[in-house]
């Protein structure tokens, strides 16, 4: 089908105005040439009605091409309980499983090119614990792609006691499938993931991540457990025990190892997480300054085939995890969600870098984006030149 076609699609049956809708906008830059502009100006309508269907109170949306802002818009509310805020676009989201390829997996890339570990290394060569019960050849590329055999959840209450026990709990573990067999999306091989950052650079994965990548890269909105400063600024998730999660990581075991963790945890901006995206568009530089080898980002961007699609290492490229992408983004693409209502996708055959943060769970644990940001995502690439 034809990229108007699909535009057509995505924007569906939308009646009456957005007149209503809270909106802030952020700079955008200058109109870029060939660049369809009127094509995005249906975005607000759909997220307004969206937000009256209850599906998020509000969201930013940040469409990048060639590292400039096309569109950069906060929607709606930061915050509806105990009292209403309005959505800014330097709101903090946090980010649910977004944390895996943006810290976990940019981290482990940099070991690789650091020459401190490889990509077929046995993960228990650096955790000999982790070789229990039958995963002593589960190496660290079974783990960027979900093909470890590994379950996607071990149950909550393996959590309940001090770190030490619930990673002794992980490395008891045995395989569902053997390595390298099944893609099963999970959890505890990033909880692994985060462990082995640790192991190999001698320093917590907060720690390593914020010195060798988020300081560099001037993603200065980014980090795990953010301070009480920040806390006015943070989208608020939902109650639990009384208390409305806002800068207190919503994902339970991330939770319960203190908000640091390889599978969840990160906080951020639709800001930073563009800075990222640009940065891998531009082979690991960000301006004069050089975050990631190019071989590490042409290692993120090759495709790894896998039983359900095609993964790269770290991130989504096409699976039944990629209802968030749209229809209209190159197979070139990396991209990711997470649970809370997040989504960045980075297409360098497009030059485009896509941001949806919403906190879709805010107040009730409910709600509902990934269709939402697929059919915004499709209208990015639409407005792109042919």
């Amino acid at each position: 089908m034809s990229r108007l076609t699909l535009l057509l699609i995505a924007i569906g049956a939308m009646h009456g105005r957005c007149d209503s809708l809270a909106i802030a906008q952020e700079r955008v830059d200058p109109p870029i040439a060939g660049v369809i502009e009127s094509r995005l100006e249906v975005i607000p309508a759909l997220v307004q009605r969206a937000i009256e269907q209850g599906d998020l109170p509000g969201a930013v949306v940040l469409i990048r091409y060639r590292g400039r802002n096309l569109f950069f818009h906060a929607f709606g509310h930061r915050q509806l309980e105990p009292t209403s805020e309005p959505m800014t676009t330097d709101t903090m989201f946090d980010l649910a499983s977004l944390t895996k390829p943006v810290c976990t997996a940019t981290c482990i890339h940099l070991l690789i090119e650091q020459g401190k570990l490889t990509l077929d290394d046995p993960v228990a060569r650096w955790i000999p614990e982790f070789a229990q019960n039958g995963k002593e050849a589960v190496t660290v590329r079974h783990l960027l792609t979900h093909v470890s055999g590994l379950t996607p959840d071990n149950a909550l209450s393996d959590y309940t006691n001090d770190p030490s026990l619930a990673f002794q709990r992980i490395h008891e573990l045995p395989l569902r499938t053997p390595a390298g067999e099944k893609f099963a999306y999970s959890d505890v091989g990033f909880l692994v993931l985060g462990e082995l950052v640790e192991q190999v650079s001698g320093q917590t994965l907060d720690r390593f991540a914020a010195e060798q990548l988020f300081t560099p890269l001037g993603m200065h909105n980014t980090r795990f457990r953010p301070g009480a400063e920040l806390r006015s600024r943070i989208a608020p998730t939902e109650l639990r025990d009384g208390e409305m999660l806002r800068g207190i990581v919503h994902d339970p075991r991330a939770h319960a190892l203190g908000g640091v963790a390889g599978h969840a945890g990160l906080f951020s901006t639709a800001a930073d997480l563009a800075a990222f995206g640009d940065m891998i568009l531009h082979n690991g530089r960000a301006g004069d300054r050089r975050i990631l080898a190019q071989e590490s980002v042409e290692r993120v961007l090759t495709p790894q085939p896998v039983s359900a699609g095609t993964r790269s290492l770290g991130w989504d490229m096409q699976t039944s995890y990629s209802t968030n992408k749209g229809d209209l983004l190159s197979d070139q693409a990396i991209g990711h969600g997470g649970f809370t209502g997040t989504v960045l996708w980075i297409d360098p055959a497009q030059e485009l870098v896509f941001v949806f943060l919403a906190s879709r769970l805010h107040p009730d644990g409910k709600g509902s984006v990934n269709l939402l940001a697929g059919r915004i995502a499709t209208i990015a690439a639409a407005a792109l030149p042919e």
